[in-house]
């Protein structure tokens, strides 16, 4: 069930953070990084280790996206096209 939901948010945000996913959906994070780990099991989302700072001290955390989601190219102005 929690899955779902964190799918779901995933979608519609692309690319987040587990504690800022946790944040929006209201959800404790040992939540979040249970469904990620499901999730990324069953080949939903792609899922890598990241190590924040803030003001020094190091977060480890998950940074997550839906599988196979290539993002649009940026507007404006393409190097080498004529």
């Amino acid at each position: 069930m929690h899955a779902t939901k964190v799918l779901e948010h995933l979608k519609k945000h692309g690319q987040l953070l587990d504690f800022d996913i946790a944040a929006a959906i209201n959800m404790p994070l040992a939540d979040v990084r249970a469904s990620l780990t499901e999730l990324s099991a069953r080949g939903d989302i792609s899922r890598c280790s990241v190590t924040s700072y803030v003001k020094g001290k190091a977060i480890e955390g998950f940074q997550c996206r839906i599988s196979g989601y290539i993002p649009r190219p940026a507007p404006g102005r393409k190097p080498g096209v004529k």
